[in-house]
């Protein structure tokens, strides 16, 4: 078979599907179902970027920022463009650019051709997601690109405009990012059902905490690991009176456990520099005006009491409670110890 040689293509109707449709795919590709892929190593302070262009003029306009701002990223790029702006899109493959699939699957040798490079990821949004353009898809050997974040996360995959790339690249760096194409990433992997477990922990229960508790996020740096919440009182055993204003400090929980896989040392420190996150949120944040004490339970006593804390001893009871807790976010965040078979390399 030649480089680009593939199979006939292969679709099922997008009209008339239901529209949660694509839903229905969603748990299997984050669980790793065709190849889907993960994301990089969550101790790397890098983030693949994406950049959507729909047409021949927002491709160039895309490459001339990205000249300007010294990016080379992931453009994701529908077919068509192969021949409506094939000049374009070898120039973007010679500025060292990754050329990604987007859309419903379709000419994926004539893209791979025109860019000059291998397609090997391709973002397929709800509607055309199938088990057809999946299945072409993987025949290719072509990867579902992860849900873009929301928001940055070491490792993470992102999407910004080409409209807003100058200022937000800005931003990213100013944070410690590094920006680079998906297929970059650090320790950049497929999927496995661990990773849907640990979706569904995150949502379920860290997301729920979060909003429960009105946790502040102080994790806008790329290593950036702390977090805190005001509370009207102090919990036992806190040796204070009950109804003294307090701060509960706790810990991006993902975020530090992939900076340990990556390196204890790389985690400890961090953790240190995180103080001044803390310091910063005390003197400039309104719900922290009132807490007279910050507390937290935590696995880094030690480092704290040179800090200048205070240990107190938990009850034995609820010190075993948190340390069966701690295991079991361990085992809910951990990243795999290396990168999955078959995403180890990739090709340009």
């Amino acid at each position: 078979m030649s480089r680009f040689a593939g199979p006939p293509h292969e679709h099922e109707p997008l009209h008339g599907r239901p529209a949660h449709a694509g839903a229905l795919w969603s748990p299997l590709l984050r669980a790793g179902a065709f190849g889907a892929l993960r994301g990089g190593h969550p101790g790397h302070p890098a983030l693949g970027v994406t950049v959507p262009v729909q047409g021949a003029a927002e491709l160039g306009r895309a490459l001339d920022l990205l000249a300007e701002a010294g990016l080379r990223v992931t453009l994701l790029c529908p077919p068509l463009l192969a021949t409506e702006a094939s000049e374009l899109l070898w120039a973007a493959t010679r500025a060292g650019h990754e050329i990604a699939g987007d859309g419903p699957v379709r000419d994926v040798a004539l893209l791979q051709a025109v860019a000059g490079q291998r397609v090997t990821a391709w973002r397929l949004p709800p509607a055309a997601q199938s088990g057809a353009a999946l299945r072409e898809l993987a025949a290719w050997g072509v990867h579902p690109l992860p849900p873009a974040l929301g928001a940055s996360e070491p490792g993470g995959t992102v999407e910004v405009t080409p409209a807003a790339l100058p200022a937000q690249a800005r931003d990213w760096r100013a944070r410690g990012y590094r920006l680079l194409p998906v297929r970059e990433l650090p320790g950049l992997r497929e999927a496995t059902p661990a990773d849907l477990a640990q979706h569904v922990y995150l949502r379920l229960v860290e997301d729920r905490f979060t909003a429960q508790s009105h946790v502040i996020d102080l994790t806008g740096r790329a290593d950036g690991v702390m977090r805190i919440a005001p509370l009207d009182h102090a919990p036992p055993p806190l040796p204070v009176p009950r109804d003294t204003p307090t701060a509960e400090l706790h810990l991006h929980s993902p975020r530090v456990v992939g900076l340990a896989a990556r390196s204890p040392l790389t985690a400890y420190r961090a953790y240190a520099r995180s103080w001044a996150d803390v310091a910063h949120a005390l003197q400039t944040r309104p719900e922290l005006a009132d807490a007279q004490v910050i507390f937290g339970v935590s696995l880094f006593f030690g480092p704290m009491e040179k800090a200048g804390f205070t240990l107190v001893e938990l009850p034995p009871l609820q010190a075993r409670w948190y340390g069966l807790g701690f295991r079991l976010l361990r085992l809910a965040t951990a990243p795999p110890a290396r990168p999955a078979r078959g995403c180890r390399r990739w090709p340009g």
